[in-house]
Formats: C-alpha cells, sequence, structure tokens
C-alpha cells in the first residue's frame, strides 16, 4: 500500500505537471502564430489588391513552385492555414539586424510598400506584431516600424515563402534591457513567433508578408493569474511535502539501507550479513533479513564448494596417478615382469579403480543427501535401536542398548535415522579397535523439546588434533582400509534437512561418543 499510494500519487502529479505545461506553451505559441497568420491574411490580401490594380493579371512577380501545405477539398477555394507550431520545435538563432540592400526595390513593389505602411504602422501598435512587406528580391518595402529599405533574403523562410511556401518558425529573441519581467504582455520571452507568408497571385509569387510577435510564456499566463494560482499551489505543495516526507520515512530510508546492504554483501563486508535495524516497513524487513540471510547461505556455500573440490581434486588425483604409473610400466615392461609381478600391478590397478568406484558411490550420496527433502515424519526410537543392535550382534559387532527413554520419538523418517545409526556403529568397529564395544542410548533434551540418540564406544577414541577435523569431508584415518571419509559428511547433510544436528560429544570417558539431536513430536 505505501508503494503504490507513493509511486501512483508522484506519478499522476509528475504526468499532470508536465503534459500541464507542455499543453499549455504549445497552446501559447500557437495561438500567437494564429494571431500572425491571421494579421498576415490580411496584409498581404491588401498588398495584392494594391498591386492587382497596377499589374493585372499578367507576369509580375515570380513562378510559384511550392504547393499550398494544407489539405483542401478538390475544387474548393477554400485554401485553410493551420498553426503548426509546437513549444518542442527546435529554435532557430535569432534573426540579425537586416543589412541594407545592394539593390533597390522593385519600383511598383516600392509605391505600393508605401502606401501600406501607415496602416501597418496602425496595426502594430495595437497587436504589437513586427510587420515587414518584401518584394520578390526579399527587399523591405513596407514595414509597421522600421527596415526599410533593407534585405531579409539571406532568411531560409523569406526564401522559401519566395518560391509560395508558408512557414512558420520559432526563432530566439535576444534580452533587452527595457524589458519588463512580468508585467509586459510578452517581453522577456526566449522566442520569438515568424510566420512568412507569400503574396500569391494564381501560380505567381508577388512578394512576402514577414511577421513576427513574442508570444506569452507559461510564466506570463500564471503570473496573470497569479491570486488564484497561489492558493491552489500552497494545498499542493502541501500534499507533495507529505507525501515526500512519508516516502523517504517509510521507503527511501530503508531502500538506501538495503542498498547499502547489497554493496556490504558484495565486498564480503560483516554489515553485509546482519539485517538492517529499524526499517518501519514489514516487508523492507523481510527483504532485509532474507539478503542477510542468502548472504550467509552462499558465503558458507561457497566457502564449502571450494573446500570439496580440493577434497574431491587431491583424493581422485592419488588413484589415478597410481593408475597412470602401473598402467605405463605394464605397456613399457610387460614382457619382461614375471606373473607375480604383473599380477601385483594388476591388483594395485583393481584397488584403486575399487577405490574410485566407493568415492564416486559415496559422492553420489552425498548429492542425494544435499538436495533432500524434508517431509513430515515421526519415528520410535526404541525399536529401532533395538532392531540395529540385533543386526549388529548377527554380523559379529558387539552393540548393547542402553537406557532409553519410554515412548520418545524423533522427527526424521526412520530410513533415515537408521542410516545415520548404522553408519555411527561402523564407523565405531573400524576405528575403535579389536574388541571394541558400542552402547546406544536415547533420551530427550530437557526444555527444548527436542530428543536425541547417543552413540558410544570404548575404543581407542579420538585425538585431539582430529576432533576438529572429524567432520570435514574426505578427512579418514582408515583410508588404507577402504575410507572416504564422507560418511559423517552425508549424515550431517541428511540431518540438514530436517532441521536436526550430528554432534561429537565432550571426550569425558574412554572411547568416543556421537549425539543425533532431532526435534521430539509430540
Amino acid at each position: 500500500m505505501v508503494f503504490a499510494a507513493v509511486g501512483l500519487g508522484a506519478l499522476v502529479l509528475a504526468l499532470l505537471g508536465m503534459a500541464f505545461v507542455r499543453v499549455y506553451d504549445n497552446q501559447l505559441i500557437r495561438q500567437t502564430e494564429s494571431e500572425l497568420i491571421a494579421q498576415g491574411v490580411v496584409v498581404s490580401g491588401v498588398y495584392r489588391e494594391l498591386l492587382h490594380e497596377q499589374v493585372g493579371a499578367g507576369d509580375y512577380g515570380l513562378t510559384r513552385i511550392a504547393p499550398w501545405p494544407f489539405p483542401a477539398a478538390e475544387g474548393s477555394q477554400l485554401r485553410p492555414i493551420l498553426p503548426s507550431l509546437r513549444a518542442s520545435d527546435e529554435v532557430l538563432p535569432a534573426a540579425e539586424e537586416p543589412p541594407r540592400s545592394a539593390i533597390p526595390a522593385e519600383p511598383l513593389a516600392q509605391r505600393m510598400g508605401d502606401r501600406l505602411t501607415p496602416l501597418l504602422v496602425h496595426v502594430g501598435r495595437s497587436t504589437l506584431a513586427g510587420i515587414r512587406v518584401v518584394d520578390t528580391q526579399g527587399v523591405v518595402v513596407a514595414s509597421s516600424s522600421s527596415g526599410l529599405g533593407t534585405s531579409l533574403i539571406a532568411r531560409e523562410e523569406v526564401q522559401r515563402a519566395l518560391r509560395g511556401e508558408l512557414r512558420s518558425v520559432l526563432r530566439r529573441r535576444l534580452a533587452d534591457p527595457e524589458d519588463a519581467p512580468l508585467a509586459s504582455l510578452s517581453r522577456d520571452t526566449g522566442v520569438r513567433v515568424t510566420v512568412v507568408l507569400p503574396v500569391l497571385e494564381e501560380d505567381r509569387v508577388w512578394g512576402a508578408v514577414v511577421l513576427s510577435r513574442t508570444p506569452m510564456t507559461f510564466v506570463k499566463a500564471v503570473y496573470a493569474d497569479r491570486w488564484n494560482l497561489t492558493a491552489t499551489g500552497l494545498v499542493l505543495l502541501g500534499v507533495v511535502s507529505l507525501m515526500s516526507l512519508a516516502a523517504a520515512t517509510l521507503v527511501v530510508r530503508p531502500v538506501r539501507a538495503l542498498v547499502r546492504q547489497t554493496r556490504f554483501i558484495a565486498a564480503s563486508a560483516p554489515e553485509g550479513f546482519e539485517p538492517i535495524s529499524r526499517p518501519v516497513v514489514q516487508e523492507l524487513a523481510e527483504l532485509s533479513e532474507s539478503l542477510a540471510g542468502m548472504a550467509t547461505a552462499l558465503r558458507d556455500r561457497n566457502q564449502y564448494i571450494r573446500s570439496f573440490a580440493a577434497n574431491v581434486s587431491h583424493e581422485f588425483k592419488t588413484p589415478l596417478a597410481s593408475i597412470q604409473g602401473a598402467v605405463e610400466l605394464l605397456r613399457d615392461s610387460a614382457d619382461s615382469m614375471s606373473p607375480e609381478q604383473r599380477e601385483r600391478f594388476l591388483s594395485n590397478v583393481d584397488a584403486d579403480a575399487r577405490r574410485l568406484t566407493r568415492l564416486v558411490q559415496r559422492l553420489l550420496e552425498l548429492a542425494r543427501a544435499d538436495s533432500l527433502v524434508a517431509r513430515p515424519a515421526r519415528t520410535e526410537v526404541g525399536p529401532l535401536l533395538a532392531s540395529l543392535a540385533e543386526r549388529a550382534r548377527a554380523q559379529g559387532l558387539a552393540v548393547e542398548v542402553g537406557a532409553v527413554s519410554p515412548g520418545l520419538s524423533l522427527g526424521l523418517p526412520a530410513e533415515v535415522l537408521e542410516d545415520i545409526v548404522w553408519q555411527l556403529i561402523t564407523n565405531a568397529s573400524q576405528h575403535g579397535g579389536e574388541g571394541v564395544r558400542v552402547w546406544l542410548e536415547a533420551d530427550g533434551v530437557p526444555g527444548e523439546g527436542r530428543g536425541r540418540v547417543v552413540v558410544r564406544d570404548d575404543g581407542k577414541g579420538i585425538s585431539e588434533s582430529n576432533r576438529a577435523r572429524v567432520f570435514d569431508a574426505f578427512f579418514t584415518t582408515a583410508r588404507e582400509r577402504g575410507g572416504t571419509g564422507l560418511g559423517l559428511t552425508i549424515a550431517q547433510s541428511m540431518l540438514r534437512a530436517f532441521g536436526a544436528s550430528l554432534e561429537l560429544l565432550p571426550a569425558d570417558q574412554k572411547g568416543a561418543a556421537f549425539a543425533v539431536e532431532a526435534d521430539h513430536p509430540r
């Protein structure tokens, strides 16, 4: 809800504000263009009628080569002129002061311009537009202010108008020291709208009318209605401020903290493995906790993979090197070897191949244990331990069941608990020495809702230097007897899926003792 309210509110306000400003600017510019077009059509018509009285319908002027840019019904005498400028159109550089024309104006156009100039001056005072009429050579023959006799032929829009094309452009307006910032209607505006209309008579161009004026800007329009808009603006400002504060408190600050946490995680800094404090929004708190947990899991997994890869490489390298050496000797010297020597080398190859097979099998078991999916289960411990003890005694192992809490059960599947306890029994028989005895016990962990199974023996025990490495993958002291060092690692992986654990108990008496601890469902 927080993200939806803040995001939707900010989006709506931003879109409305941007759309309102651009539409208003476009409207102001097109309004000015429309006014200039209307004035230009009238001036063009008056100028054409003045010339028509003198030249009639002759070949005066230039041949029109540009078509009319706006569509009209076929056969219709209407020639609509539509405004086309937008606020986003390219703004051309400011027009330079036009130079005096090097050639004189066309005499007839000059005489008609002299008759038209007083009208243009009168119109310009009311409309604030600059109006100029140029002959077919681009020389100004009539003006609402000044510039008579100057040449506008260098301007691209004038050149196109003299080919018969209507042209509207935006030009940059240079600031004037006498500009009034807000009081005037159009001063202090950065652009000027320029409209150039060709004076057309059938397919001839008799000149052009150049009109320009600075449009009212959005700021000017707002200033004109400043008192009504101020109250609305204050209300909107208050709403935006409150939304910004809410966003900063509820979203921005926790998100920035999350960003810092991800950077700490990327740099493996300790701060990345702790959730952020007081994130306010529950979803962000959960996300931070998930990031911290994920970072810790990835770090542990990465360390595990590195260590595991190094150990696998080491474990495979020795038998492979032995097999390769034996094969090379047999290839090079098989003919000169005695049958006993060949049999010894072949036996070594067979033993190393069997060792590799056992390693591969145990690695597959470890992979299955790592991918084991926990499912709800409940196993009664007493009968299971009694069955395992009987199985062990059938194989010549001295295994007895000690104290077992009546009715004790663990939240583990029977096959998982059976595999792990049997692994501990076989480990005791392999490492405890000749005549080792094993006891199986089970009880509950007081006050924790968990139970445990203890496998204890009276053998040689585990030295202090080996106690810290006993759960490391591939660590074994019975390698010559086929040990792979993966039994306890597989057991731990299987138990981890069920939230259970396997630990080595303190050496407070002769032998070694391991405890399998799991939930005690009721």
